[in-house]
C-alpha cells in the first residue's frame, strides 16, 4: 500500500483555501488534515496564516467556513443584547433560527480580557443541535456563563422584518435586555 504524500507549505494552504471555497458545508481541521496528510495542528497554523492574509475564514463549532460574498439577496444585520440561563441557550438559538435568522456570533465584555467574541454561525435546528452537542461533549462553558448570562449576538436575515419578528420572539421569552 503506497503512503500518501504530504502536501507542503504554500501548496497546502492553496489547497485548503480552494477546499473551503468549494465547500457548501463547514470543513473540520481533521478533515483537512486527512486530505493533506498532515496533523490537525498544522492545519490550525495554516488557517492562521490564511487569516493573516485577510482570507475571510471563520472557525465555527462545525468546522471552518470561507465567507463568500453573496451576490443574491441582501442581508441585514443587528446586534441584540440578551440575558438568560445556560439551560435556555438552545431555546434562544432555536427561536432565532426558526424565524429565518443566522446567529453569527456571541460577544461578552469580560472584566479582565475585555470584549470576547466567538463565532456560532447557526441557521437551522440541526446546526443548533450540533452546537449544543459540541458544548456538552467538550465540557466547554458558554461565554455567557462568564457574565451571569449577559451577552450580545450578531444576527443576520433577509429583511429587517425577519429580524424584528425574531427579536419579538426573544422578548416574549424574557431573553432581550432593553
Amino acid at each position: 500500500m503506497a503512503e500518501q504524500k504530504k502536501i507542503l507549505g504554500e501548496e497546502r494552504r492553496s489547497f485548503i483555501l480552494q477546499q473551503l471555497k468549494d465547500s457548501s458545508e463547514p470543513l473540520t481541521g481533521s478533515e483537512l488534515a486527512t486530505r493533506t496528510n498532515v496533523s490537525r495542528q498544522v492545519i490550525v497554523g495554516d488557517i492562521t496564516l490564511l487569516k493573516a492574509k485577510n482570507e475571510p475564514i471563520i472557525a465555527t463549532s462545525q468546522g471552518y467556513i470561507y465567507l463568500k460574498t453573496s451576490s443574491g439577496t441582501p442581508r441585514f444585520e443587528r446586534t441584540i443584547a440578551c440575558k438568560h440561563t445556560p439551560e435556555d441557550t438552545e431555546n434562544e438559538l432555536n427561536l432565532l433560527v426558526d424565524h429565518g435568522v443566522l446567529v453569527k456570533d456571541v460577544k461578552i465584555e469580560h472584566t479582565v480580557y475585555g470584549d470576547l467574541t466567538a463565532s456560532i454561525m447557526v441557521s437551522n435546528r440541526h446546526e443548533v443541535k450540533q452546537f449544543m452537542e459540541n458544548i456538552k461533549n467538550s465540557k466547554a462553558s458558554l461565554l455567557s456563563e462568564l457574565t451571569g448570562g449577559f451577552h450580545l449576538h450578531t444576527i443576520s436575515a433577509s429583511s429587517t422584518q425577519v429580524l424584528d419578528q425574531a427579536e419579538q420572539a426573544l422578548k416574549a421569552e424574557g431573553y432581550i435586555i432593553e
